[in-house]
């Protein structure tokens, strides 16, 4: 059984995690199957958008495999580090860096590696049924793929450091509030209303679109002089290209831009 399915829909990818007996626990056959198909869709030019989801109706993911990590830990910090810290880490760094916008759909619970998937992604929807937490201060160890650093970025440190410190379960609403999500919505309206975003997206340059994620990505980490600079290379990139003179001959001539993606 394939540990992320993966279906073509138009322009958009939708890529499912696919253990749904353990709740799209995250373990390491998921990460580099996920990282595989990233890699692959990159390079495809039908590709322009992914939906991220979970399989089944219960979780989006549960967090990372405990028995198998555990196990890596057993071995030793060399080996827990290498195969699960920076496979988890390389994991949600390709997700916030991809060039085509990826939207999480958070059918259920989002827990742990679940839930640092949502923050790394460039945006996401959620059902009215999901569920996140930061629980790993439950089991001895901090946040692994970019929760500590992420959450508090999105959040703020003090309300970040509350839900790391507690590992308080919260809902979706509170999701919402604290910037991890973009909307709540019906749970059997989830998929359909990722999709309406990634077409929204999709009314526009793919190009536009990669330079937007990259300059907004690339200068979250900066001070404000480094990201106008950041803001400009990304400007100057797109100067060159075809769609830039498709998109404002399109708004002189009030007709709909046809853009090529080159």
């Amino acid at each position: 059984m394939e540990t992320v399915l993966h279906e073509q829909r138009g322009a958009i990818a939708l890529l499912t995690l696919n253990r749904p007996e353990k709740l799209n626990a995250l373990n390491y056959e998921i990460n580099d199957r996920l990282m595989a198909l990233l890699d692959e869709l990159e390079g495809q030019a039908r590709c322009h958008a992914i939906v991220l989801t979970g399989a089944g109706d219960r979780a989006f993911s549960a967090g990372g495999d405990i028995h198998q990590f555990a196990a890596s830990i057993r071995n030793g910090a060399d080996e827990a580090v290498r195969d699960f810290c920076r496979r988890g880490q390389s994991m949600t760094a390709r997700l916030e860096n991809f060039p085509k916008p990826i939207i999480v759909a958070v059918n259920g619970i989002a827990f742990g590696g679940g839930c640092e998937i949502t923050e790394a992604a460039h945006l996401a929807v959620a059902s009215d049924r999901a569920v996140f937490s930061k629980p790993e201060i439950a089991i001895g160890i901090p946040p692994t793929f970019g929760g500590t650093q992420r959450l508090s970025r999105l959040a703020g440190r003090k309300r970040a450091l509350e839900l790391l410190l507690t590992g308080d379960r919260f809902s979706a609403e509170r999701a919402y509030e604290l910037g991890l999500v973009n909307k709540v919505v019906p749970h059997d309206q989830l998929l359909h209303e990722a999709f309406a975003l990634a077409e929204r997206i999709l009314r526009h340059s793919p190009l536009t679109a990669a330079r937007i994620i990259s300059a907004v990505t690339r200068g979250l980490n900066t001070t404000i002089d480094e990201g106008l600079l950041i803001e400009r290379e990304q400007f100057a990139r797109m100067c060159a290209t075809g769609d830039v003179h498709e998109g404002l001959t399109a708004w002189i001539e009030r007709r709909k831009p046809r853009y090529s993606g080159r």
